[in-house]
C-alpha cells in the first residue's frame, strides 16, 4: 500500500460548532496522521481559486460565500491510500446518503453545509496542499 498525502478542510459550519477536535479524532481513529494543520479565514480570492473548477456551476457564488463566512481548518493528512481513505471517512456529499459513522453522517447539516472537504485525486491534493502550505509547514 502506498503512503500518500491528501488535503482536508474542516468547513465553517463545523468550526462554528466547535467540532475540530471531534473531526480530528475521527481522522486519527481511521489511521490517518495530521501532518499539518492551521485555522484560517479564507479570502474571497483564495476561495474562488480553490473552487475554480465549479466557476460555471450555479452554486459557485453560494459556495464561495459559505467558505469565507467563518474560520476553517486546513489540513494535510498522511497515510496508506490517504485520498481514498479520507473520502470514505467523509461520506457522501449529501449527509442523508452518507454511510453511518462517516464525518458527514455524524456532523453535516446539509448538502451545502457538509462539514468537510477532501481531495479527490493525487494531482488535486498536490495543488490544494500547495495553496495553503509551504513545504516546511508539513511535518510528518
Amino acid at each position: 500500500m502506498a503512503i500518500e498525502r491528501t488535503f482536508s478542510i474542516i468547513k465553517p459550519d463545523a468550526t462554528a460548532r466547535n467540532l475540530t477536535g471531534a473531526v480530528n479524532a475521527m481522522i486519527e481513529r481511521a489511521g490517518l496522521r495530521i501532518v499539518a494543520q492551521k485555522r484560517v479565514l479564507i479570502s474571497r480570492d483564495q476561495a474562488e481559486t480553490f473552487y475554480a473548477v465549479h466557476r460555471q456551476r450555479p452554486f459557485f457564488r453560494e459556495l464561495v460565500e459559505f467558505m469565507i463566512s467563518g474560520p476553517v481548518v486546513v489540513q494535510v493528512l498522511e497515510g496508506e491510500n490517504a485520498i481514498a481513505a479520507y473520502r470514505d471517512l467523509m461520506g457522501a456529499t449529501d449527509p442523508a446518503q452518507a454511510a453511518p459513522g462517516t464525518i458527514r453522517k455524524v456532523f453535516a447539516k446539509s448538502i451545502g453545509e457538509n462539514s468537510v472537504h477532501g481531495s479527490d485525486a493525487a494531482d488535486t491534493a498536490g495543488r490544494e496542499i500547495a495553496q495553503f502550505f509551504a513545504g516546511n509547514d508539513i511535518v510528518g
